[in-house]
Formats: structure tokens, C-alpha cells, sequence
């Protein structure tokens, strides 16, 4: 995904009218009158908030009022996401009974009428409705585990249910879940034959899965119903509550302002697990991995809050916070007995910047007739900026582009003789490092299309007419490479500047603008809200999140300077390989509510070079190294293997069959993996060894930086805007 930082001029005033209204709009939500909440006995019985119910109708406000599509919030959109809300609940079946669905029926229709009035009663009845059946069905999982099993039966356990009927009755569902006990069970026997301590082991791992659903609250609810009705709008429209805000913008931007400590749970403990060098829990020298962090106190003198038992994203939201602010721990050491007393630990918040999250380079080198040929390749696994730095005026500010031409300047001193931008899986970012990081490698020009709701077209441009790298490119993609990727790898193409390689790229060409709902509602309301918040015991914001969430919606579209849109067909590569993702289940064009692929006016712009002369030879070498390569035969295999596994929805409860066929399969894979190693030219391994730590088996990535060394090789090259023979090494 990509989004936009709202610069153009008519996308400012859109948002200043757009504020207008929600301000009013959000104030009168307060006061509608919803229908009453239905207690689900069994369930936990959570309840909306008057927070959501704010939310919910600003959004909706929003939606009708800004998306591109325009889409009416109507009896028709109504079923969409009733059926949306349903799937995301229970995709495969598992829980709810047939009887279920036909009660939760009567509210196909009078979800946007719901959502509209912010009335999510209906909503959090479903739901509970829902969890009722999986504590049920987790607490009938459990009683199972008293029976004595049968493991030399035939049977088999279907654990794709998605394409199957309800369930239509509790009789046949408790069947289902009899199998499933056995399928799990019988699972951890094969490893381990000592069946009690089997059944021990998933008895813990079931009162694991009630103590996780006990967990849950109304934000979770709230989260799942939300991202079922805007993505009934369309699929890259989405709310985030404030804790998914934060994190989605920690993700933007690869940066967040905290202590620096990795957390995960142990036994209802927020156990620390990694301490990032030179973070504040690092200099303070008085935490380290798995000690457990109990208590949590903002300021010198703020009060402590127990945090044991709590969901780690709660915990989390009060450990982070504005950098420069105070954070206390109360910390159990790992050697020490949960009844010791706990030790302070004041530290001070700073931003933590995450590196390894970051753009990374390294160097290939490839023969040619005895000769080294180095190529470098730059892994690119987002377009990434902190908008706050950026907007504040710091040059120095965190992004892509940034991080990027660093690497750039290394990999030249270093004497590449030809760079692969490595853009596999990223799913894309801001709009503007798209066009930045294009930049980089051209010397002016449009480089992207963007065309909003009135049907007004701007162009976006880079100005800067310095070059960072102008010799050998090539670009590889897949089917994961998605929005801002594809503006980059379209830009390049059509520029004629490298040669894109891989497979056809995800088709989304929309674009969002990220909403932080603080800003839009009444400060009233927000004061009001978190003063409630306070009141019910829920953690309070300490600067790292937003008291109403986040709204990324879709505004515009883009096209490429050819015209073209990427919406659902993408970018197609100029050298094609096979796709381990399979193109049929991922992509834009398998979206129900995505937008149609159309064409615009191409832009006013000027190749650098054209690939044409050269790519059937460079397609010839690539053909040919391929028909004897050992790898590629096993990349074939893999593809053929995951299209046979995944039309699998059963598996058999025979012991003896199951062991067979698994201790079958290990010993391929083993044969298969050493088959591997070898044809990367890497040792075997014997029984038992395990791999080595960054080992790159990453056969594409090589085969990639193989097609531009053929390219730096050939006699003839691709020709410059001049009309004359261009110097692809020429860095």
C-alpha cells in the first residue's frame, strides 16, 4: 500500500471541508439512540463503548463522503459486510452452527443502517455469539482428552471446512472437534510417544486458547467489524484502532519512540526478549533477556500499574511513549521467584530507529570468462519515511530514499559494476519516496499520474536533476510488490532506465490518505472519552497512540506515465520467472471490491534508454541457464508440490499410515534440501545438523543478478535518449 502526504493544493482543501462536517458529524453520533445490547450467556459478553460508536459513524461519514468509489452505504453493501464480518469470524466453519447463521440472518440488511448511527449492538451480539461456541468448543476439546483414543482406525480429519455447509447440528460439531482432539494429539504423539504427557501438553496448549479468548475486548471486536465494513468498500480502505495505529505507523516510518526491548508473553508475564543496542534498556545496564516486567509507572512519580495478565499490546501502549518522558519499570529478574520484590528501573524514552526493518545492501559476484563481475543488490523491504521529522524540517529525516542512496554511495566506492534493486514483497508506503527513490536514477521527469474522485489529474514529478546511480540497473519484483513498488518499477520501465524481472506485480493502484480521527473529532469528545476510559480502568494513552484510531482511505488513483493504471494487472516484468505465490489466491485482481484496471492521457516525458534489441538475448541466456539448472527444476517441483498440498482439506488419524507417509516426506525433503545446497554449491548436510545461520539459498535473487551481468556483458547495449550506444558501466 502506499499513502499520501497531503500536499496538493486540492486535496488540502478537500480535508479542510472534510474536518468541517466531522466535527458537527461527530458530535451529533453522541446522542443517537441505538437498539439495546443482547447478553449472550457463555460468552464474556463484551459491549461497545460510547468511543466506538463515535468512531464508527465518523467513518462512515467519511466513506460516503471522500472514497474514490462512492460507494452507497445501502441494504445491497449491507449483506457485503454482513458476509465479510461472518468469514473473518469463522472462515472455515469451525464454530458457529448452521442455526447461528440463520438467527444472525436478520441483520443482513440493517448493518449500514448500524453503522450509520453508530449502533454496534448487533455487532457485538454476533460476536458473542461466536465466542460463545469456541469456549464451548475449546472447554469439549479439553473433557476429550479423559477418553482413550483409538490411533488404528481409518478415519479422517477435515480441516478445511470453508467450502463445506454449516454445521447443522451441536451433535455432528462435537464429532468435528472429537477428530480434531485426536488430529492434535496424535500429532504430538508421533514425536513423542508418552501419551500422558501428550495429553498434558495439549490440555495446557487448549487452556491456553480460553485464557487468550478471555483476553479479548471490545477494541478486538470493534477492529475485526470495522475492517469487514471498509474493506466491503474497498480492499485498501481500513480503520486501525489507536494500538494498531501506532503500530502501522511505526511501520511506515521504521521508527518508534520506547526503552528499545523486544516483548513477548510467558505465562501471563511481559517477558523481555531482545535489547536493541544503544536503546535506553540497553544503557541502563539493569535489564536484560527474559527478565519480566511486572509494573508500570509514567514520570518520577507516577503511580505503578500492575501488568501481569495483561494482552502485551496494552502492555506495550504504556511502555512506549513521547521520547524525552520517563518510563518506570518494576522488574523480576529471570533468576529470581515470582514472590521476590521487583526492582525499579527509571529510563528515558527515546526513538528508537529500527534498522533491521531498514534498507540493506550486499555484493554478488558473478563470472564472465574468468572475470569478476560485482553486482550489488539493494533489498528495498518498504518505502518508508517518519513523516514527523520530515514535516518538522530535519533533512536528516528517516526514509527510503535516504537510507537507500547511503547504500548507493558504498556500493560504488566499492566498485559494483551493476545494482538489483531487490523489491520482492514490499507491499509498498509513501507516495512521495516512490517518487524520491525514482529519482534517484533519472535525471527529471514525471514519474507518476494521480487522478482524484473530481476527476482531476496532477502530475508528480522528480525535480532534482542529480543522479545517484547511473549505470546497470534491473528491478526484481513478485506477486507481493505492491503500490509504491510498483509506481518505482513502472517509472523504470517506462523509462527505459533497467529491466524488471520476476513476476507480475499485485495490480493496487490506489492511493490513501492516513486520517488520524483525533484531529477530526472534537477535542471535547476526546476529553470525555479518555476521562471514561480512566474511569472503567483501561490504559490511557502516554503520547504513543491516539485515544480514536486511525482512517487510511483511498482518495485517489494512480496511473503511470504511460497512462496506464497497475490496478489489478500491475507491472508485468520484462524477463518473467515463476511465481511461488500462487497468482490466483493473491493480487488485486482476486478482490471482489477492488477497483477496474482503465487508462488515462500518457504523460509528457522523455525515455533514457531502451531494452528492446537486448532483451530477447538476454531471455535466450536466461532460457537457456534455466533448462539446465538444477534449481530451477526444483523451484518447479515446489510450485507443483504447494498446488498439490494446497487442494489437500483432509488428513488421515491412522498412526501407522501418518508416520509413514511423514517419515517418507521428512526423508525427501532432507534428500531434496541437500539436492539444494549442492546446486548453490554449499556442503551437504548430514542427519541431524542443523543449517547454518545466514546461509542465501535465495535462488531468484542470484539468477537475477546473473540476467544483469549477461546484460553488462553483451556487445550490444541498450541506446540513451540520444539515439547513441549508452555505457552500462559506467558508474
Amino acid at each position: 500500500m502506499f499513502y499520501l502526504v497531503p500536499e496538493l493544493k486540492s486535496v488540502k482543501d478537500m480535508f479542510k471541508k472534510l474536518y468541517l462536517l466531522l466535527v458537527v458529524g461527530a458530535a451529533l453520533a453522541c446522542h443517537a439512540a441505538p437498539s439495546k445490547p443482547i447478553k449472550v450467556a457463555g460468552s464474556n459478553d463484551l459491549q461497545p463503548d460510547e468511543q466506538e460508536s463515535i468512531v464508527c459513524r465518523t467513518v462512515s461519514e467519511l466513506i460516503t463522503n471522500y472514497n474514490y468509489k462512492k460507494v452507497p452505504l445501502n441494504d445491497s453493501l449491507s449483506e457485503v459486510i454482513f458476509n465479510r464480518y461472518i468469514k473473518m469470524l469463522d472462515e472455515s466453519h469451525n464454530y458457529l452452527l448452521a442455526s447461528d447463521i440463520a438467527d444472525f440472518s436478520k441483520y443482513k440488511d440493517v448493518l449500514d443502517d448500524d453503522v450509520k448511527t453508530g449502533n454496534l449492538n448487533d455487532v457485538f451480539y454476533i460476536f458473542n455469539v461466536y465466542q460463545k461456541r469456541y469456549i464451548e468448543h475449546i472447554n469439549y476439546s479439553i473433557a476429550q482428552l479423559d477418553k482413550t483414543f483409538d490411533f488404528d482406525k481409518n478415519e479422517k480429519f477435515v480441516y478445511d471446512r470453508d467450502s463445506l455447509p454449516w454445521v447443522a447440528s451441536q451433535a455432528e460439531m462435537d464429532n468435528i472437534w472429537g477428530l480434531r482432539v485426536k488430529y492434535d494429539l496424535l500429532n504430538l504423539k508421533l514425536a513423542n510417544p508418552d501419551l500422558a504427557k501428550d495429553k498434558e501438553t495439549l490440555k495446557k496448549r487448549y487452556e491456553n486458547l480460553l485464557a487468550q479468548t478471555n483476553k479479548l475486548n471490545n477494541q478486538d471486536v470493534f477492529q475485526v467489524f470495522m475492517d469487514a465494513f471498509t474493506n466491503a468498500i474497498d480492499p485498501h480502505t481500513n480503520y486501525f484502532t489507536p494500538s494498531n495505529a501506532a503500530n502501522f505507523n511505526i511501520d511506515m516510518s521504521r521508527q518508534l519512540e520506547g526503552i528499545g526491548a523486544g516483548l513477548n508473553i510467558d505465562n501471563d508475564y511481559i517477558v523481555i526478549k531482545s535489547i536493541m543496542p544503544g536503546s535506553p534498556a540497553d544503557k541502563s545496564k539493569q535489564i536484560g533477556v527474559d527478565d519480566r516486567i511486572v509494573g508500570v509507572a509514567q514520570g518520577k512519580e507516577g503511580e505503578f500499574q500492575n501488568i501481569v495478565g495483561w494482552r502485551i499490546e496494552n502492555a506495550i501502549a504504556l511502555i512506549r511513549g513521547t521520547k524525552g518522558t520517563v518510563v518506570r519499570l518494576e522488574i523480576l529478574p529471570k533468576s529470581s521467584s515470582v514472590s521476590a520484590k521487583p526492582k525499579i528501573v527509571e529510563m528515558v524514552r527515546e526513538k528508537i530507529i529500527l534498522k533491521d526493518e531498514s534498507a540493506k545492501k550486499e555484493i554478488k559476484t558473478f563470472d564472465y570468462n574468468g572475470k569478476p563481475v560485482k553486482i550489488g543488490i539493494i533489498s528495498v523491504p518498504a518505502f518508508y519515511i517518519d513523516f514527523n521529522d520530515y514535516k518538522s524540517g530535519n533533512p536528516n529525516y528517516k526514509s527510503t530514499t535516504h537510507d537507500v542512496k547511503l547504500l548507493i554511495d558504498s556500493l560504488k566506492q566499492e566498485g559494483v559494476d551493476g545494482i538489483v534493486m531487490d523489491m520482492r514483497e514490499n507491499g509498498g508506503g509513501s507516495l512521495m519516496e516512490a517518487i524520491e527513490l525514482t529519482g534517484l536514477f533519472i535525471k527529471t521527469g514525471p514519474v507518476v499520474q494521480v487522478r482524484s474522485a473530481n476527476d482531476q489529474v496532477e502530475q508528480d514529478k522528480d525535480e532534482d536533476p542529480s543522479i545517484a546511480y547511473s549505470g546497470p540497473l534491473a528491478v526484481l519484483v513478485d506477486r507481493f510488490s505492491a503500490s509504491a513498488t510498483e509506481i518505482f518499477s513502472g517509472a523504470i520501465q517506462d523509462y527505459g532506465r533497467g529491466i524488471i524481472l520476476g513476476t507480475q506485480t499485485y495490480g493496487k493502484g490506489s492511493v490513501q490518505n492516513a486520517i488520524d480521527l483525533d484531529k477530526v473529532i472534537q477535542s471535547s469528545l476526546r476529553e470525555r472519552i479518555a476521562s471514561l476510559m480512566g474511569k472503567n480502568g483501561k490504559p490511557v494513552s502516554t503520547g504513543s497512540q491516539s485515544v480514536f484510531g486511525q482512517l487510511n482511505l483511498t482518495i485517489a488513483k494512480f496511473y503511470r506515465i504511460t497512462g496506464n493504471s497497475t490496478q489489478h494487472k500491475g507491472v508485468m516484468p520484462d524477463i518473467q520467472f515463476p511465481s511461488v505465490i500462487p497468482m490466483d489466491k493473491y493480487g488485486e485482481d482476486t478482490e471482489p471490491s477492488a477497483m477496474p484496471f482503465d487508462v488515462i492521457e500518457k504523460s509528457d516525458y522523455t525515455k533514457t534508454g531502451d531494452f528492446s534489441a537486448v532483451l530477447p538475448q538476454l531471455k535466450a541466456l536466461h532460457d537457456q541457464r534455466m533448462a539446465k539448472s538444477a534449481s530451477y527444476r526444483f523451484l518447479m517441483e515446489d510450485i507443483a508440490n504447494f498446488k498439490k498440498h494446497d487442494n489437500e482439506k483432509s488428513i488421515v488419524l491412522n498412526e501407522d499410515q501418518l508416520k509413514k507417509q511423514r517419515d517418507a516426506d521428512e526423508k525427501k525433503s532432507f534428500a531434496d534440501d541437500n539436492e539444494r545446497r549442492v546446486a548453490m554449491g554449499l556442503p551437504e548436510l548430514k542427519p541431524g545438523q542443523s543449517k547454518p545461520r545466514n546461509e542465501d539459498l535465495d535462488f531468484l535473487k542470484k539468477e537475477a543478478g546473473q540476467i544483469l551481468t549477461d546484460y553488462i556483458t553483451l556487445d550490444t547495449k541498450y541506446t540513451n535518449n540520444n539515439g547513441t550506444p549508452g555505457s552500462p558501466a559506467n558508474k
